[in-house]
């Protein structure tokens, strides 16, 4: 199961990092989009710093992701990108092909988040002691 997960967590890690490259050197062609879809891109376009801090935040979380010592915080990292990649497809987009690769990548996401549910407790627990405010 060690070499499944380890497979798996490598694979997803280097989607992640192509993508994230993909932002600063743009090598994969875009494929045709709408124009409710062009707006979008737009938009983001206009805000200078998104592309650039999600392809960064992809990159990290990718290279977090593939070894198993810091899986927990790759996950984390990598959480809120692949909510929105999801809503943009389940919303948006509606490509079957993108509902499907969307769909698993973010199941594999929350059973690595899952997995490693044990090394969050420490970010959660509050050991007895009493929060003042």
């Amino acid at each position: 199961m060690k070499i499944v997960k380890f497979i798996i967590s490598l694979l997803f890690g280097l989607m992640f990092i192509n993508s994230g490259l993909n932002k600063f050197l743009n090598y994969m062609p875009m494929p045709e989009m709408t124009p409710e879809q062009m707006k979008i891109f737009a938009a983001f376009e206009e805000i200078i710093w998104l592309m650039p801090l999600v392809g960064a935040i992809e990159i990290i979380g990718g290279l977090l992701f593939i070894f198993p010592k810091t899986r927990a915080l790759g996950a984390i990292v990598i959480l809120p990108v692949m909510i929105g990649i999801v809503l943009h497809i389940f919303t948006i987009d509606k490509s079957t092909s993108g509902m499907a690769i969307s769909g698993i990548l973010f199941l594999i996401n929350l059973w690595m988040i899952i997995d490693n549910k044990e090394k969050y407790n420490p970010l959660i627990s509050n050991n007895g002691s009493t929060v003042k405010y």
